[in-house]
């Protein structure tokens, strides 16, 4: 245990593990149109044990750095394996781009190795009226449809990185770790770069632990964190005091992003009054061979 502004910080290490990421800007008309397609591109994606994906929001951009000049917006999306994740690219782009108003999708990977023809399958939605074209130097393929036409680039990037990175903001009440939690979301989401927060507003308030010990789960409450068990459980990891745990998890496109993302949310978190003790999860070892020390990352 050690000490960071006051507030103690358990001496241990958030374990995370490796998935496919793809990436894609998405322009609209006006930020209120972009990011109602970011948002809708990301949903029901907040862990990979029931979700059909891991995603989310990395970033606005500016028009000023966009294929056609319009303001945009970055998602995130990760996946186990390559074919999954262009399906998931398919599925998110072709039911929630293609059909939020005024939405167009680039790829957010230029300079990736490896390329998912997205754009080409979801052309096909044209039923042979969609043609190929060149957008801000992006091959794009023109698909009619009742507004006009929905443009998307023919293919996009995908590369390994990094996910499962992760603190605990352990709070003397619930009040207290959410304001905190919130502080760190906004830190990570104003400081870090190429990193996103998959779950409900960055938050989770249900952390799991590997497999189950009553049924046959793949992922089960992370029993010895959950403050109402403390007198009830022989292993229970809750501090004296601590009556809510609330934990931040950060995928990024790789284990720096990652590292730099956790130091950015642990300091805005301390600063917040009913904070106890930082922690992190992690399972010795075994889930994944990347591993982010608190005590390095806050020297970051």
């Amino acid at each position: 245990m050690f000490s960071y502004k006051g507030v103690e910080i358990e001496d241990t290490f958030a374990e995370m593990f490796p998935l496919w990421a793809g990436r894609a800007l998405i322009t609209a008309e006006n930020e209120k149109w972009a990011l109602i397609a970011a948002r809708t591109a990301t949903g029901f994606a907040s862990s990979i044990i029931m979700s059909p994906a891991e995603a989310g929001i990395e970033a606005y951009v500016p028009k000023e750095e966009t294929p056609d000049g319009r303001t945009g917006v970055l998602i995130q999306v990760y996946q186990r394996d390559r074919r999954s994740l262009r399906m998931q690219m398919i599925y998110r782009i072709g039911q929630c781009v293609m059909t939020c108003p005024t939405a167009a999708a680039f790829d957010g990977l230029p300079k990736a190795r490896r390329r998912m023809k997205v754009g080409r399958a979801l052309s096909l939605f044209g039923d042979g009226f969609q043609r190929e074209d060149v957008v801000g130097g992006r091959r794009v393929w023109r698909i009619p449809v009742m507004e006009g036409e929905f443009i998307v680039e023919d293919r996009f990037g995908v590369m390994k990185a990094v996910a499962g990175g992760n603190f605990l903001i352990m709070a003397e009440s619930r009040e207290a770790g959410l304001r905190a939690a919130e502080a760190a979301v906004e830190a990570i989401s104003q400081r870090a770069k190429y990193v996103v927060l998959p779950f409900p507003g960055g938050i989770c308030r249900s952390g799991s632990k590997a497999g189950s010990m009553k049924y046959k789960l793949g992922a089960s409450t992370n029993h010895p964190f959950c403050p109402t068990l403390r007198r009830t459980i022989p292993d229970s990891k809750v501090p004296e005091g601590v009556n809510s745990i609330y934990e931040i998890v950060v995928n990024g496109l790789d284990e720096d992003a990652v590292k730099r993302g956790m130091a950015e949310g642990i300091k805005a978190a301390v600063e917040a009054p009913g904070v106890i003790r930082i922690s992190a999860a992690n399972y010795g070892g075994r889930l994944g061979p990347y591993k982010a020390y608190l005590k390095e990352i806050l020297s970051l």
